[in-house]
């Protein structure tokens, strides 16, 4: 089993004033040659978005996009003439394949919205763009792990073109489980969204992530109170 692990305190970071970003992986001013993607993970951000601010108009094209908001309502526009607001409990999903452009915006005027947002290199090129958002909140399952994104288009959760699934654990209680991967050479990127665990041996604590690959399973002790992401992805891409 190989791990790294990456604290919170070593993301890159930008302050806008509108916006504040946390990255793991190099984006956009920020470039580290050690920190580019995790496998097929290439972007993770941690963005605060002050309130009726965001991100104008602009292009995508051949990247998974998971959006998966933490607080607050963001409001998206598309060229594809999809219009929708995602809040907490929710999540959505763009696969941008041959082109797409798209708006975000801070939804409400009184406070600030944060959220996490993903790319993931596809296993297909040039897809036809799609657009789609799913509340998660029938999926939950107390102090366990459970799907939010997979590979399968019939799946209970979102979908994406890459051999990936997310799962998310929310635990109001000590909780030890083994998670085992779903297909041999991918690995996993555990994030903690919110709380302390432990994961692959690796203390953690608010933020901080360990990838963790080359086995087919590890442990995790969540702590009490505590949320965490876990991104099983390809490797090799």
């Amino acid at each position: 089993m190989k791990t790294i692990y990456h604290s919170s305190s070593t993301r890159g970071e930008a302050n806008h004033g509108w916006l504040h970003a946390r990255h793991s992986f190099s984006f956009a001013n920020y470039f580290n040659p050690e920190r580019i993607q995790f496998g097929a993970l290439r972007v993770l951000n941690d963005d605060s978005i002050a309130p009726g601010m965001g991100f104008g108009t602009h292009p995508h094209n051949n990247m998974e996009i998971i959006t998966i908001p933490l607080e607050g309502a963001l409001e998206h526009k598309d060229s594809m003439d999809n219009v929708g607001v995602i809040e907490a409990d929710e999540i959505q999903v763009m696969s941008a394949g041959t082109g797409i452009y798209h708006s975000e915006y801070n939804k409400n005027k009184d406070q600030s919205v944060n959220l996490l947002q993903l790319w993931v290199l596809p296993h297909t090129q040039n897809v036809s763009p799609r657009y789609d958002q799913k509340s998660i909140k029938a999926l939950k399952t107390p102090n366990a792990f459970y799907p939010i994104v997979t590979p399968d288009p019939e799946g209970p959760g979102m979908w994406i073109h890459q051999d990936a699934w997310f799962h998310l654990g929310e635990f109001d209680q000590d909780k030890e489980v083994e998670y085992l991967l779903n297909k041999e050479g991918n690995g996993v990127y555990a994030f903690v969204i919110e709380g302390e665990g432990t994961v692959a041996g690796q203390d953690l604590s608010k933020r901080d992530a360990v990838g963790v690959w080359d086995t087919p399973s590890f442990s995790i002790a969540a702590k009490k109170d505590s949320r965490i992401l876990l991104l099983e992805v390809p490797m090799q891409i």
